[in-house]
């Protein structure tokens, strides 16, 4: 991710409707996997840190990220086991967590499979991983290439590429739901002709700060929804839950070949929260 892009993301962090929305989806989803308090988490991908503040409940905290910025905002955040890492080569021995979170992540990694399974690798017998990323490739916008996206999901393909590193599925919804069809219109207006030059940009600045209010209504009201154990079937973005089973680790194999035209130049691993 570019560093003024980073920096326009950490200064919306806090205040920002979609990053609130998606703590209230994310923590929604978390209490609903009865952890018991001590456990040993990992927040890859950790990006600014703040997702961190919300993990320290359910115990030690650590975390990484390719983005050297991010891991010093970490850092300043009181956040002390913070690494830069790539997702590919997590700095941890096997077998260290019980709780992984890889929140906007995936779709940053030229190999998801690869990914996960090295997420498996760190994870212990038991241990959950929570999983969010963008939903639909047929949404491709400048949002995605502005943040070096490779790709964006539907569940199956989600599940299938957990599966295949290894993973068990639990459970999974889509969120960012009742804001779909207008955060889709915009996308799908992007592709109108534009001036020659004009480069992708994220969408993070695109509604003012006086709507935070109101546009983190919906995703309340999603965060309620999921808390309950719903799983809703459309959105901008999609969650899955995952399981370590007790069977070894399985053999790493070579990065799958992705299609050509489908993705950025980029194999940046970073979490910075996207839609």
């Amino acid at each position: 991710m570019d560093e003024a892009e980073f920096r326009v993301l950490v200064s919306q962090d806090e205040r920002h409707w979609w990053f609130r929305g998606r703590r209230r989806v994310i923590n929604a989803q978390l209490d609903r996997l009865g952890l018991p308090g001590g456990c040993a988490v990992l927040d890859a991908g950790c990006g600014s840190g703040r997702t961190m503040d919300e993990l320290r409940r359910f115990g030690h905290v650590a975390g990484f990220d390719l983005n050297e910025l991010g891991v010093a905002h970490a850092r300043a955040r009181g956040h002390d086991d913070v690494r830069v890492a790539r997702l590919e080569a997590t700095p941890w021995p096997d077998e260290s967590f019980d709780l992984i979170t890889c929140l906007d992540v995936l779709e940053h990694t030229p190999d998801d499979v690869v990914s996960l399974r090295e997420l498996r690798r760190v994870a212990r017998p038991g241990a959950a991983l929570l999983v969010t990323v963008p939903a639909y490739q047929a949404l491709w916008s400048s949002h995605d290439v502005a943040n070096h996206h490779y790709r964006r999901y539907r569940r199956p393909a989600l599940l299938a590429a957990g599966r295949e590193a290894g993973w068990e599925p639990v459970t999974w919804s889509y969120f960012n739901s009742i804001l779909l069809a207008p955060a889709a219109a915009v996308r799908l207006a992007e592709r109108l002709p534009r001036r020659r030059g004009e480069r992708g940009r994220s969408h993070v600045e695109v509604t003012p700060p006086a709507l935070d209010g109101l546009l983190e209504l919906p995703l309340r009201a999603e965060a309620a929804a999921v808390r309950r154990g719903v799983r809703l079937p459309v959105g901008m973005s999609l969650m899955a839950v995952f399981r370590r089973g007790n069977s070894p680790q399985p053999p790493r194999e070579e990065p799958v070949k992705r299609a050509a035209g489908e993705v950025p130049a980029s194999d940046a691993a970073s979490t910075l929260p996207t839609r």
